[in-house]
């Protein structure tokens, strides 16, 4: 009989589950649409279910992603971008990959998307802000549990973004986005940009 050497057990995985929950915690829901996001989402990555992208755009259908909007601290402005398959003036960001911490997320898409390092506001520091769960429309329909952080950085420092996945970018104030029509912006684009306001006139 062959000996076989028994497995290590593998403890990444429920370690990097109990972190993403613990982001969940820090969040202060917005309001109940939030608060019952934040508890579903909880929900499902206690229950083993799969949480990253494998395949796109939809294996499996229901995954992270982390958008971050760049914030102008001085102006009281933040960047959207026309992203072209969405057709939608959204936050920057992208999908979590495998084994990946959502603030990693960030971080390498900041420097892939918008050519700098990511640098934590003031207001939220390396934490998520708000929380969405969506339906994506169009082809490879899927729902996107998006965690949103805020960061800083200076509007004059933006000079080229990824031509390939967007269109234009533009410096708006929270302001203008909840003036502007809900059908051209992410759908939970109003509701981050009104805790957005109420979280600056605070701190202001």
């Amino acid at each position: 009989m062959i000996a076989t050497r028994a497995r290590t057990p593998d403890t990444t995985e429920p370690l990097r589950r109990i972190r993403l929950v613990e982001l969940l915690a820090g969040i202060e829901p917005w309001d109940d649409a939030e608060r019952a996001d934040i508890v579903g989402t909880a929900e499902w990555i206690a229950d083993g279910e799969p949480l990253y992208r494998t395949q796109k755009p939809d294996v499996p259908a229901k995954h992270l992603v982390s958008y971050f909007v760049m914030l102008d601290e001085d102006r009281g402005e933040l960047l959207l971008v026309a992203h072209r398959k969405a057709g939608l003036w959204l936050p920057a960001g992208g999908h979590v990959e495998p084994a990946e911490h959502p603030w990693d997320t960030v971080a390498r898409e900041c420097r892939e998307e918008l050519g700098i390092s990511a640098v934590p506001s003031t207001l939220t520091g390396d934490r998520p802000f708000f929380l969405t769960v969506t339906t994506t429309r169009g082809f490879g329909q899927h729902t996107d549990v998006s965690f949103w952080y805020v960061l800083r950085a200076d509007r004059e420092t933006i000079v080229s973004y990824d031509e390939e996945e967007f269109s234009a970018i533009r410096w708006v104030t929270p302001g203008d986005v909840l003036a502007e029509p809900a059908d051209t912006l992410d759908p939970q684009l109003h509701r981050f940009a009104a805790k957005l306001l109420a979280a600056l006139d605070r701190t202001g």
